[in-house]
């Protein structure tokens, strides 16, 4: 007699064990605190990630491709998005509107993919009512106030007028630090990414994201599949 194939019955193991939905990673902050660069970290870093393309009335910039920079819409296009229920999350961003589509997101969920969202607070409110326990929120906040203004002040972009006025609205988001599952504090960007990836790791292992579980355990206990009976 031959012995089990031992590999075998590990793989297709692993594989029901490991059956999961994904999640809604959304991260959070001021601007100055390095979310941008935490986001590309942890998406380098990390496998398993879905792209979300959003809609957009604003014209495409040149090079920019419909379906894989943005999916460029008319404002009626948008409209009947939005009456649709179609749209996870939407703002308005310098007289151009933006919004989440949520087909692609719930198909990339069920089939066990995350997505990454960098969005402000209100953004994060929207998310939240739309996505339910698919939610895992981060809040970025930087090391000190000093650090921010440091920050802000080094891109050399804006007026001393415009970094406080800049300062004024990063202390009215970061009111907001308490609506979130988890806060980051980004004085090391290494250290952050390493951080909101561990949040990642600890939250695709939660129970309750787990739908391969029960059929595993039931394996494991020695109970029959699902509808089937004992002899």
């Amino acid at each position: 007699m031959s012995e089990p194939d031992g590999h075998s019955s590990v793989t297709a193991a692993d594989s029901a064990a490991s059956a999961r939905r994904g999640l809604l990673l959304v991260l959070s902050s001021p601007s100055g605190a390095g979310k941008t660069t935490i986001a590309r970290g942890v998406l380098a870093g990390t496998s398993g990630f879905a792209v979300s393309i959003s809609a957009t009335t604003r014209q495409p910039r040149q090079g920019e491709q419909d379906g894989v920079d943005y999916h460029f819409v008319d404002d009626g296009a948008f409209d009947r998005l939005l009456a649709e229920g179609e749209l996870l999350e939407h703002a308005v961003v310098f007289g151009n509107r933006y919004g989440t589509p949520r087909t692609p997101v719930e198909t990339a969920l069920a089939a066990g993919r995350d997505m990454l969202f960098d969005v402000d607070w209100q953004g994060a409110q929207q998310l939240r009512a739309s996505a339910g326990a698919d939610l895992v929120s981060v809040f970025i906040l930087p090391p000190s106030y000093e650090e921010l203004r440091r920050r802000l002040s080094a891109r050399g972009q804006d007026t001393a007028a415009v970094v406080t006025a800049r300062m004024a609205k990063a202390a009215a988001e970061m009111r907001h630090w308490h609506e979130y599952d988890y806060v980051v504090i980004n004085q090391d960007a290494g250290r952050a990414i390493a951080e909101v990836t561990a949040v990642v790791t600890a939250e695709r292992l939660r129970r309750s994201r787990r739908t391969g579980l029960p059929a595993f355990v039931d394996a494991l206990c020695g109970a029959p599949p699902q509808g089937a009976q004992r002899d």
